[in-house]
């Protein structure tokens, strides 16, 4: 069974390969779309998740079956650095096994200080990883209340200055956008931080409605007149883009590879 998989629609926006290693998570956030496309109460899905069996010989299997030149992402499914009931052990095997196979990398967690146990495995990769987390509130009340499992945002927010001072790539998903206020005060953090390189931009889709009540198109010229100045990164949603289409994106803008894959060198 091949664990390494090409993902489609929005998720293919993020990588063009991705490997979840556990079935579940501990970050209880509301607007999960997991239990959904798993077909699972939330009361099954959300807990402490063990590894999926067998999942690191499969993943040994897939690479050396065929070489990987473009960007796998940890993970769609769950979260590798939730509470696992192994203390994500299984996270740090497979991280080595694809660096021993020079496979580009890239992990997304709202796991906080969990993720720099594995700082000196992610280093070893060097140009070959990125590491990055979601963003979707500052206040750490509301976050709370949204992701009760998850570290709380100062604490991920702190994660990505390390990570970045170690001249490691780091890259933030805004995405969901529950409330447009707290997107932009964590984006202006992680500029006076300077501790994001790639921004990933979206909105908040499909969760009972909520989406309907935003200005998108205000929102992302705002996005963008705080990042384009910076000379950061930017990778738009094709969900954001169709509800903002006023807004004028340059090419680099839209393409979803343009800054993965085999991730360049980049001045600290």
């Amino acid at each position: 069974m091949p664990i390494i998989y090409e993902p489609s629609g929005m998720a293919r926006e993020y990588s063009p390969y991705a490997c979840n290693l556990y079935i579940g998570c501990s970050h209880m956030c509301k607007y999960c779309y997991a239990p959904r496309v798993l077909q699972r109460s939330d009361e099954s899905y959300f807990g402490v998740p063990r590894p999926r069996r067998d999942v690191l010989s499969h993943l040994a299997k897939d690479l050396q079956t065929k070489s990987y030149k473009k960007q796998i992402l940890l993970s769609f499914v769950g979260d590798v650095y939730c509470r696992t009931a192994d203390n994500s052990r299984t996270t740090r095997a497979a991280l080595e096994l694809l660096n021993q196979h020079n496979a580009p990398v890239a992990v997304l967690s709202k796991g906080g200080r969990r993720m720099l146990r594995d700082a000196d495995v992610f280093r070893a990769f060097g140009d070959r990883i990125m590491i990055g987390t979601t963003l979707t509130f500052l206040d750490a009340d509301k976050s709370t209340m949204w992701e009760s499992g998850a570290a709380l945002p100062q604490e991920r927010l702190h994660v990505l200055k390390e990570l970045r001072g170690m001249g490691i790539k780091t890259f933030a998903s805004f995405e969901p956008v529950l409330e447009i206020s707290e997107s932009l005060k964590l984006i202006e953090q992680t500029l006076r931080d300077d501790s994001v390189v790639h921004y990933k931009i979206g909105k908040l889709n499909n969760y009972k409605g909520m989406d309907k009540g935003h200005d998108w198109q205000s929102y992302l010229h705002e996005v963008l007149a705080m990042l384009r100045p910076a000379n950061k990164q930017i990778y738009v949603k094709k969900c954001l883009r169709d509800v903002a289409p006023d807004v004028e994106l340059r090419e680099d803008e839209i393409d979803p590879e343009r800054y993965i894959g085999r991730v360049p060198k980049l001045p600290l």
